[in-house]
């Protein structure tokens, strides 16, 4: 297990069949962190509203992070749009769990950094509600014709990470436009703060680039990408994704690959 400094974490959308928890209590095992910051839509009570999937697996992810809580390691939930009922305990503490509406995260080499779910610069689901819930169902589906994509490539032997979801968000002419906005306006309050970056969710997009003239740093998500943000001990900010590899017996194997850090960015 490596020790970091911090864990970011987005979009888990637990009860529903689409969460990937299996894969997140994989990915949990090769991290060790100080504090693990929880980045908003962790349990989807949109998608428990029509219908609730709550296995064991999706028990455990709570388990872990609730034992991590008592021990030694600082815990912070940002609700989303999706668990916007906790919204209202907000600046409260549930057990170990202290609930924020966002928060000013000071790394290890001084860089202040913005948190937040961002659905308040998301003017669909601001405005749409039935829209963004009619797009929530659409990208459901989109996410089970991708498993079995998946388990295709598995057996034709193809390798490496690749989504159904992802490929129409990026080449999508509409798609490509609500993602360039929304990092826009995320990453120009964070600057207009006067901060050095800024670190969300909520469009299941992973990515750490500059925009705005501020680092922009995006969790990605758990229901497709398997996508996480670290922190080492030295501040640096990292992008990584679990890939998950050949299931032997009941345990999830798999290995975490880098993406983008911010030494790049």
């Amino acid at each position: 297990m490596k020790h970091i400094r911090s864990l970011f974490l987005s979009d888990i959308h637990l009860g529903t069949r689409a969460c990937q928890a299996e894969h997140l209590l994989a990915f949990l095992k090769e991290y060790e962190c100080e504090n693990l910051f929880l980045v908003g839509d962790i349990i989807d009570f949109w998608a428990m509203n029509r219908s609730v999937h709550w296995p064991a697996s999706h028990n455990t992810v709570v388990q872990k992070v609730l034992k991590r809580a008592r021990h030694d390691t600082n815990v912070y939930l940002i609700p989303g749009n999706h668990d916007e009922l906790l919204r209202e305990h907000v600046g409260s503490n549930f057990g170990d769990v202290r609930l924020l509406r966002e928060h000013i995260h000071v790394a290890a080499d001084g860089k202040r950094y913005l948190v937040l779910h961002g659905d308040e610069y998301d003017q669909i689901t601001a405005l749409h509600r039935w829209v963004s819930v009619l797009g929530d169902v659409s990208y459901t589906v989109l996410i089970h014709i991708n498993r079995m994509l998946s388990w295709l490539r598995r057996k034709l032997g193809i390798s490496g990470h690749w989504s159904l979801a992802d490929y129409a968000k990026r080449n999508v002419l509409q798609a490509v436009s609500f993602i360039s906005n929304f990092e826009s306006s995320v990453a120009y309050t964070a600057a207009q703060r006067g901060l050095d970056g800024v670190i969300c969710g909520h469009i299941h997009t992973a990515a750490l680039h500059k925009v705005e003239g501020v680092t922009y740093i995006n969790c990605g998500d758990w229901v497709d990408s398997c996508t996480a943000v670290v922190e080492h001990m030295d501040g640096r900010m990292e992008l990584v994704r679990w890939e998950p590899e050949v299931r032997a017996a009941n345990d999830e194997e798999g290995r975490v690959v880098a993406l983008y850090s911010a030494d790049a960015a």
